[in-house]
């Protein structure tokens, strides 16, 4: 491969170049040097050079340097955020990892090869300068080949650091690559070690696999290798359990993964993908046989529960963890179009929001096409589109409504809590019958409901509040009394 076929950032050639005229070695490695060699754009650019980080900072005045392994951050100029600092860090030697997660030892190298042998993936092992590729390891051979294999003996590389173990199967299905047989084995002999990663890394890696164009094929991989129960017990607890139903070809495990992989072609966002891959996620706790057939009750109502523990044990952001949890917990609404009434599609809006109602309609399809049916939008798909899109020019909040707390004070409504409850009350009344949102009728039933004591008025405008939560468990009772789900 010739180097003058690359495209590299003036910003980043610039800093190879200082550090050449000052004297030093500089090469571009790592991820980088990956993706020029498949033709992609790297989203983001590592120098190593056999420079010390105070020489760097010397030939850097505005770099900084606040870590133990030596990497120093140059500012640039470049107007592309993702170029605004490069990170530079000198050749390393790594010692003993006896956390199986950090080196104990950093120290300094003059010697690129000592830097390259310490690296996790012979294609993440290449180092590229102006007019010099160093590839000890035969990186450019397994790119060509597609092939995912660890620089040197592969248990030692996993040993040092168990999060490669993850990194091996993101790589596989970020680059379609296949990893190779050795690495392969090493991966299941020594899986349990990711039980010394932090929650943080794993997740990390998790999303990353989530947001591939492959995550299908990733998370197949985690459980052929016997590592999918070290990332998720939930996600791991579908495999095998069938579905003897006319709805579905594929046990809930392929189902899945094939509504999320459907998910992924369509360029979903990661809460939407998180979603899709676990709206099934509690039928192995719910499933029950009546005769030759499954029965799922109440699995979203479990499966939320599931998910939020899940997600919350895999530390992602509160904010990722709520919206998750929503959409799993109502994707049955859409049931029987010929069923659901325009006020039942408003109370759902009232409960997922306007913004995720059409990720709950997307994650719908995505469960179609999961099932093996060719055709992603069928007619009561279109139905329910056009129910919402008349559903959502109908007040779904007190802010919607033609009243507010100024107009209930100069009807005579205390200042406080009753203006709450009054508002409340008025709003169920609008979500079953949307011509009742005037002013003159809101006016009328604000005087009749004023005349409520604080106990009646608070009971009927906390009712709407309540409901997600007295559904939830009265399922809940419904399942452990007569399910006996756990």
């Amino acid at each position: 491969m010739k180097t003058s076929r690359y495209n590299i950032p003036q910003s980043v050639q610039n800093i190879l170049d200082s550090l050449e005229s000052s004297g030093f070695e500089a090469f571009l490695v790592g991820g980088c040097v990956r993706d020029l060699f498949l033709n992609k754009t790297p989203k983001d650019w590592d120098v190593t050079t056999n420079a010390t980080p105070e020489e760097i900072q010397e030939i850097f005045p505005d770099s900084f340097y606040e870590n133990t392994f030596g990497t120093v951050g140059v500012k640039t100029e470049d107007e592309d955020p993702t170029l605004k600092v490069i990170e530079i860090t000198p050749y390393r030697l790594e010692s003993e990892y006896s956390d199986h997660r950090h080196p104990d030892k950093v120290s300094f190298s003059k010697n690129i090869k000592d830097d390259l042998s310490r690296r996790d993936f012979t294609i993440n092992a290449i180092a590229l300068s102006k007019g010099q590729i160093v590839d000890l390891y035969k990186g450019q051979d397994d790119l060509e080949a597609k092939v995912i294999r660890t620089v040197g003996d592969p248990k030692e590389r996993f040993r040092e650091d168990a999060l490669r173990i993850m990194r091996a199967v993101r790589f596989s299905a970020e680059l379609g690559f296949i990893i190779e047989s050795e690495t392969a084995n090493a991966i299941s002999e020594l899986g349990g070690l990711l039980e010394k990663v932090s929650r943080e890394r794993i997740r990390d890696e998790f999303k990353k696999l989530i947001m591939s164009d492959n995550p299908m094929i990733g998370i197949v991989m985690l459980q052929k290798l016997g590592i999918l129960k070290y990332v998720s017990t939930a996600i791991d607890g579908m495999v095998g359990v069938s579905q003897e139903t006319q709805a579905h070809k594929y046990d809930v495990f392929e189902h899945s993964l094939r509504a999320l992989q459907h998910s992924a072609d369509k360029g979903h966002r990661l809460e939407l993908r998180l979603a899709v891959l676990f709206h099934d996620i509690a039928k192995p706790h719910t499933k029950r046989m009546v005769g030759n057939k499954a029965t799922f009750y109440g699995h979203e109502v479990v499966g939320a529960k599931v998910t939020r523990e899940t997600l919350a044990d895999l530390r992602f952001s509160r904010e990722t963890i709520e919206e998750v949890t929503r959409l799993v917990r109502w994707h049955m609404f859409f049931a029987d179009p010929d069923q659901i009434t325009l006020s039942a599609v408003r109370r759902i809006i009232t409960k997922v929001g306007t913004d995720s109602i059409w990720d709950l309609v997307e994650l719908r399809k995505c469960d179609r096409i999961g099932t093996g049916r060719p055709v992603e939008e069928p007619y009561r798909f279109r139905k329910y589109q056009s129910m919402i899109e008349e559903a959502l020019r109908a007040p779904l909040s007190v802010g919607m409504l033609k009243v507010d707390g100024v107009k209930l004070m100069e009807l005579g409504v205390e200042k406080g809590p009753r203006i709450g409850a009054i508002l409340h009350a008025l709003l169920e009344e609008v979500l079953d019958e949307p011509e009742k949102n005037t002013d003159e009728h809101l006016v009328t039933r604000v005087t009749d409901l004023n005349k409520m004591s604080d106990a009646q008025l608070d009971e009927l405008g906390k009712k709407g509040k309540d409901r997600l939560e007295e559904e939830d468990d009265k399922v809940i009772q419904e399942l452990k009394a007569k399910h006996k789900v756990k």
